[in-house]
C-alpha cells in the first residue's frame, strides 16, 4: 500500500438485512474500483449495536476476505406509525447514538459517509452534517421513508433506485438527486462468473433434474418468514403442487411450527433459510412469490423474474412495499394482490395466469427494462470515488 493515496469511507445503515446487503454490494465494488485506480481504500461501518447488523458485517470483513475493516456498534431507536411506550424510551438511543456517532466520525475522519438507510443512520449522517464530512444517502423504495427524507437535507447527492421517486424531493437544487437503481450482489447476475450463479446450479441444489418438469414457484418471505404468505401457501398447498414444483423459503418461526410439513411431499420443497444459494435458486425458478420489500423484488428482476407480489399493508407499515408492488404492476413485471385481493381465490387466478409461458416471457422481458443493463452498484460505488477523488488534481477532502 506504500504510495498509494488512502480513502476511507464509513458506511452507515442497518436494522434489516435490506439496509445492509446492498451496501456490502456497494462496498465490494468500491474495493474494485479502488483496487483499479491504485488507490488504498479504508471501509469501516456504523450499525446497530443490538440487532443482527455486527453479524451480518462481520462475514463480509476483511479478514473473512470481504471489503470492510471494522463494524461499529451505536444505539438504535426508531419512530413507530403507532403509539408505544418504546417510542419514549428510543428517543434515548437516538440521543445516544448520535453522540457515539460524532465522537466515531470525529476519531475515524473519514473522506465521506455512505448512508444505505434505515433508522440506524440517521445520528451518522447528522454528525458527517456537523463535522462537513461529506455523505451520500441511498433510498431503495419507490417512495422514500423518513430516515432518507432526514438525511437528504445534508446530502451531497440523493441517489434513488427510481426516476419517479424525484418527486419527492421538491426545492432541491440541479443534480443534487441521482437514479442508479437499487444495488445488489454481483451473484445475481446470471453469467456473472461467480460461485454458486445460474439456473442449472439452483436446479442442482433444489435436486430437480434437467428434463421435462412442471414450473418452479418461488416463496419468499424473508428470513424471518411472511406470516400471510405462507398461510396462503398452506391453504393452497394440494392445488399448488398439482401445477408447480413448490420451493417454499418457510422462516424459521414456521419450520418450528410446522415440523411434519419441513420433510417436504411431492412437488413441494421446503427451506427454513436459504441464503448462499439464493441467487442461482431465483435464477432458477419460473415465477417468484413474494412480498414486495425493495431489495427482494430488485433481486428477482435483476435474474429477469415473473413476479406475483403480495406486499405488507395495514396501519403498522407506511406503505412502502405496496408503492413498490404497483410500480413494478405498471410496468408489466409483476401481478400483485393487495388488500381484499390477497386471498386464495385471487391467487389461484394470478397463477393460473402465469402458467401461460408467453405471458412469463413478456413479463420476463418487462423486468428486464426495469434494470437496465447497469450494476447499481458499480455507479453508486463510481458516484463516491469520484466525489473524493475525482478533483483535476486527484486530491481527495480527508487524510
Amino acid at each position: 500500500m506504500e504510495g498509494k493515496k488512502k480513502i476511507r469511507i464509513v458506511f452507515a445503515g442497518g436494522g434489516t438485512g435490506g439496509h445492509i446487503y446492498p451496501g456490502i454490494a456497494v462496498a465490494d465494488e468500491l474495493k474494485r474500483l479502488a483496487a483499479d485506480r491504485g488507490l488504498a481504500l479504508d471501509v469501516c461501518w456504523i450499525g446497530n449495536s443490538a440487532g443482527m447488523d455486527r453479524d451480518i458485517v462481520a462475514k463480509n470483513l476483511v479478514s473473512c476476505g470481504g471489503s470492510i475493516s471494522e463494524f461499529y456498534g451505536i444505539p438504535s431507536g426508531k419512530l413507530r406509525r403507532y403509539f408505544s411506550v418504546q417510542n419514549f424510551l428510543d428517543l434515548f438511543k437516538i440521543v445516544a447514538g448520535f453522540f457515539k456517532s460524532l465522537v466515531l466520525l470525529a476519531r475515524l475522519r473519514p473522506d465521506c459517509l455512505f448512508s444505505k438507510g434505515g433508522f440506524v443512520s440517521v445520528p451518522p449522517c447528522l454528525s458527517a452534517r456537523i463535522l462537513h464530512i461529506p455523505f451520500y444517502t441511498h433510498e431503495c423504495d419507490f417512495t422514500p421513508g423518513l430516515a432518507t427524507r432526514l438525511n437528504a437535507r445534508g446530502a451531497a447527492k440523493i441517489l434513488l433506485s427510481y426516476a419517479e421517486t424525484a418527486s419527492c424531493f421538491k426545492g432541491l437544487p440541479d443534480g443534487k438527486c441521482c437514479v442508479t437503481g437499487n444495488p445488489v450482489r454481483p451473484v445475481f447476475y446470471a453469467g456473472d462468473g461467480d460461485a454458486g450463479a445460474g439456473a442449472e446450479a439452483g436446479r442442482l441444489f433444489l435436486g430437480i433434474g434437467p428434463g421435462p418438469h412442471k414450473p418452479i414457484l418461488l416463496v419468499l418471505g424473508g428470513s424471518l418468514g411472511a406470516k400471510q404468505v405462507n398461510e396462503l401457501v398452506l391453504e393452497n398447498l394440494d392445488w399448488l403442487t398439482e401445477r408447480f414444483i413448490v420451493v417454499h423459503q418457510t422462516g424459521r418461526a414456521f419450520a418450528e411450527e410446522h415440523p411434519e410439513l419441513m420433510q417436504g411431499r411431492d412437488g413441494y420443497r421446503p427451506y427454513p433459510f436459504i441464503y448462499a444459494e439464493m441467487p442461482s435458486v431465483i435464477q432458477a425458478a419460473d415465477i417468484v412469490l413474494s412480498r414486495s420489500g425493495a431489495n427482494s423484488i430488485w433481486e428477482c428482476a435483476v435474474c429477469r423474474k415473473p413476479m406475483l407480489l403480495v406486499p405488507l399493508s395495514g396501519s403498522g407499515t407506511r406503505g412502502d412495499q405496496v408503492d413498490n408492488a404497483r410500480y413494478f404492476e405498471r410496468a408489466g413485471a409483476a401481478l400483485v394482490l393487495a388488500g381484499a385481493d390477497a386471498d386464495a381465490f385471487h391467487l389461484r387466478e394470478a397463477l393460473e395466469s402465469l402458467l401461460d409461458a408467453d405471458r412469463r416471457t413478456k413479463m420476463s422481458e418487462a423486468a428486464g427494462k426495469i434494470c437496465g443493463d447497469s450494476r447499481p452498484a458499480r455507479t453508486i460505488a463510481q458516484i463516491i470515488l469520484d466525489g473524493v477523488y475525482g478533483g483535476a488534481d486527484g486530491t481527495t477532502a480527508g487524510n
